[in-house]
């Protein structure tokens, strides 16, 4: 072994013609060992509003799959939320009133062509319907 902590191998060239070095290193495997509680905080961070898990996995160090994996397993209740040291608010949308509604009135009737015929004498005129239900009921009560 050398002085740095590495082994270094000589390979003999292999049947397949194959000859090389292989370098042995030794020590952390290179994978982070993260706390149930380290995961859960990430998970939560990445359930912000606005927050992307491409962005919150590359600022920890860690991969998609294993942030969405996180997720399930907080949404599952494997892993507890951290508690929080500051209070947090929830952000309030305020929007106007909406206008009262005002009935609407009913539209005015257009004027109505009618034709009265009385005795031989023909009366034709435009009269609103209000109006010709006033002479309708003259009529009938003359009767």
């Amino acid at each position: 072994m050398e002085a740095d902590g590495k082994m270094d191998v000589h390979l003999d060239v292999s049947k397949a013609g194959y000859a090389g070095r292989l370098e042995v290193l030794e020590g952390p495997t290179g994978r982070r060992v993260r706390s149930a509680s380290e995961k859960a905080r990430i998970a939560a961070e990445s359930l912000m509003p606005g927050a992307r898990v491409a962005v919150v996995a590359r600022q920890h160090g860690a991969t998609r799959w294993q942030i969405y994996d996180w997720r399930r397993r907080l949404r599952q209740g494997q892993l507890a939320l951290p508690e929080s040291r500051d209070p947090l608010f929830a952000p309030v949308l305020v929007e106007d009133a909406p206008s009262p509604r005002v009935p609407r009135k009913p539209p005015k009737s257009a004027p109505a062509k009618i034709e009265i015929v009385i005795d031989g004498m023909v009366i034709r005129t435009a009269v609103a319907i209000e109006q010709l239900a006033q002479v309708i009921r003259a009529v009938r009560a003359s009767r």
